[in-house]
């Protein structure tokens, strides 16, 4: 019996979609040029998803609609259908009620060169940057984490190979959470949740920069004044010191408000040929305007 994923809804969809399009493209305009081309998804979920339609009445509009469910490609599942083909595919995922979907997805393709790493990603990421040489060999890694899991650690030996394009999925919900109003309000729990992600403390003074103070020398309470917009251009900036090129991120849900997530494309290839091949290809799929078109025509 398979393993029901259920998750995501519209923006899941998109941001699928926009995966895939630049896993075809980069194969596509690579393969010609690398013997190894290589697939990590580091939250890799069982390779399909659940899909549920609640059941609507009629309205003056809309005809009904009856419940359904439907079992759709994840990105595991995605990756593999992918043309021209990946040579190397690693999925990685701890949760272990989905481990037993990924070994049936490679028992249905035992022609192919897959792994699975039934660990944290962040430790099976950086063991596997350690233990390859990346210089006959280019990859596309997907981070989709569940919450605020990836490290900045991770985060830099992705861009150390300089041979790595990263889809990041940015929890921008769960950073807006944690880096509360007052600085004050944040925990320790939060606060070292804060740092893991972004490296060191420097965040504090960064999101939380100090006042003037008053006729009376007294400082003002240190508050972050950041929206959501703003602190999408701060991970962006924090992104950017890392990799060669971060390109302008999508915001997902792109129907509706408030901004869930941020979806970066990060180039570890400092070379101005790669990164003007990955902003071509990438800036094409994250244009906000595109995805729109495409929603509203569907409607």
């Amino acid at each position: 019996m398979p393993i029901d994923h259920e998750f995501g809804g519209q923006h899941t969809e998109l941001k699928l979609s926009i995966v895939e399009g630049y896993l075809k493209a980069f194969t596509t305009a690579l393969r010609p040029h690398f013997q190894h081309l290589w697939y990590v998804d580091a939250f890799a979920g069982t390779g399909s998803r659940t899909v549920r339609t609640e059941r609507r009445g009629a309205d003056l509009v809309e005809m009904p609609v009856e419940e359904a469910i439907e079992r759709r490609r994840g990105s595991a599942q995605i990756a593999l259908d992918v043309q021209p083909t990946f040579d190397f595919l690693v999925f990685i995922e701890k949760n272990t009620n989905y481990i037993s979907a990924l070994n049936d997805l490679v028992a249905k393709n035992l022609q192919r060169r897959i792994v699975i790493a039934e660990e944290d990603a962040n430790a099976a990421l950086k063991r596997l940057i350690s233990n390859n040489s990346w210089r006959d060999k280019r990859a596309v890694v997907f981070l989709d984490p569940y919450g605020m899991e990836v490290e900045w650690s991770t985060l830099q030996a992705l861009a150390s190979t300089q041979a790595i394009d990263v889809w990041f999925l940015f929890p921008l919900a769960g950073l807006f959470r944690q880096a509360t109003r007052k600085l004050t309000d944040i925990d320790d729990h939060k606060r070292a949740a804060l740092t893991r992600m972004f490296g060191s403390n420097s965040w504090e003074a960064e999101l939380y920069p100090d006042g003037d103070p008053d006729m009376f020398g007294m400082l003002p309470e240190r508050r972050r004044d950041l929206d959501p917009k703003g602190l999408e251009r701060y991970v962006q900036a924090r992104l950017s010191e890392l990799f060669g090129a971060v390109l302008n991120p999508l915001a997902l849900p792109i129907d509706r408000s408030p901004q869930m997530f941020s979806l970066f494309l990060c180039i570890s290839n400092r070379t101005p040929e790669a990164i003007g091949l990955a902003k071509r290809i990438g800036n094409h799929l994250l244009d906000p305007k595109r995805h729109l078109i495409v929603r509203s025509s569907a409607q």
